[in-house]
């Protein structure tokens, strides 16, 4: 499968392009600036590895990698967001898009979510371009593990939709991943607490000086 990560050149965005590179997966890391995003695939096929591995990376501009990808990852800070969409919305068109985008700031060395007039970014996203398929996921999968081949992260990836397809098709893209388990976790409306979830990790975190994440238990 062909996935590009839009705005990919970030934490986030290489923790994924690694895992799914990983799984077998042709990965586009897409960027604003085509250089940046080129020398970031050419970072990450130097230390996945393996040698077959590499050639599952590649670089361009976003607009490239949303026109050439079968799924989209949009890894954008929130504040990027609509911007982002706006400049490639006709290339995601039909296409399923997950979105990991968790709208954060910080105050006083804490972290707090905001609440977007649509409920969470994964409803304004899809207010954005309404003919992709949305999915929210990934928010609560810490990037740092998803970076190391070979690192297990024993976690779940909680997957929102209402295209049911969709959210199947991310649900096994995150179970190929190593130590991660697809959770499906309902309808979109739903993103607005794993976007909420984001911040209440990283406070924790800071707080025990830890790299948690998320199981859920008797499922």
């Amino acid at each position: 499968m062909n996935i590009g990560l839009i705005g990919g050149t970030g934490p986030e965005g290489r923790g994924l392009a690694m895992q799914l590179a990983l799984a077998g997966h042709t990965v586009i890391i897409g960027s604003r600036d085509e250089g940046r995003a080129i020398e970031t695939a050419r970072e990450l096929a130097a230390t996945c590895g393996s040698e077959q591995v590499a050639g599952n990376f590649s670089g361009g501009t976003n607009i490239s990698a949303a026109a050439q990808c079968e799924v989209a990852f949009l890894t954008v800070p929130y504040s990027g967001m609509l911007a982002t969409l706006h400049s490639i919305g006709r290339q995601l068109r039909g296409k399923i898009c997950v979105n990991t985008v968790a709208p954060l700031e910080f105050v006083s060395g804490q972290v707090r979510g905001i609440a977007p007039p649509t409920g969470s970014a994964a409803e304004e996203a899809e207010r954005e371009v309404p003919e992709a398929r949305w999915v929210a996921a990934f928010h609560t999968v810490p990037a740092r593990g998803l970076l190391r081949p070979g690192s297990r992260l024993n976690t779940d990836a909680l997957v929102c939709s209402n295209d049911e397809e969709a959210l199947k098709t991310v649900i096994g893209l995150a179970d190929e991943m190593q130590g991660i388990r697809g959770v499906n976790a309902g309808m979109l409306e739903n993103a607005r607490y794993l976007e909420g979830a984001t911040a209440l990790l990283i406070n924790i975190n800071r707080i025990y000086g830890a790299h948690g994440s998320m199981k859920i238990v008797g499922i």
